[in-house]
């Protein structure tokens, strides 16, 4: 009997344990770099750093936009030169979501783009792939309306 109100116990207290899980941060160094990296990256925008951007885009990486999908580096830097133009930035965003695969090698982001008043008005996704020197790249980003 002793046993059964033990199990009975431990059972309800496994939606608590659930709960308690999820509130406590992920300490997976890798998932903490990539953060680190998409916030650095975010930072370009905000201090009007077009060359420090250029850094975090791959070769061949594909953003999304509303003309279709811009194909490798050069044409992602093409659009997106005339962002940094201006000493205000036209938005900004940040990590809320990082994961990255068992294998380390490749991690999504994802979160909130803010207008320049600072009304969030958009979520990224990103997908970032490691490198040989252990350097992390963009490979694929596409924005979304945010919708309440």
């Amino acid at each position: 009997m002793k046993r059964l109100i033990s199990m009975l116990f431990l059972f309800s207290l496994a939606p608590v344990l659930l709960l308690a899980q999820d509130a406590v941060p992920n300490p997976d160094p890798s998932r903490q770099i990539v953060e680190a990296i998409e916030r650095s990256f975010a930072r370009t925008m905000a201090e009007r750093n077009f060359e420090a951007f250029s850094h975090f885009i791959a070769e061949e990486a594909v953003f999304f936009s509303g003309s279709g999908p811009l194909r490798g580096k050069s044409e992602v830097l093409g659009a997106w030169k005339p962002f940094f133009e201006g000493p205000d930035a036209p938005f900004s965003w940040e990590p809320e979501r990082v994961e990255v695969l068992g294998s380390g090698d490749l991690a999504f982001s994802s979160g909130p783009v803010y207008g320049p008043d600072g009304q969030r008005v958009a979520t990224f996704n990103s997908v970032w792939r490691r490198g040989e020197r252990g350097d992390w790249k963009i490979v694929f980003d596409k924005g979304s309306r945010y919708c309440e």
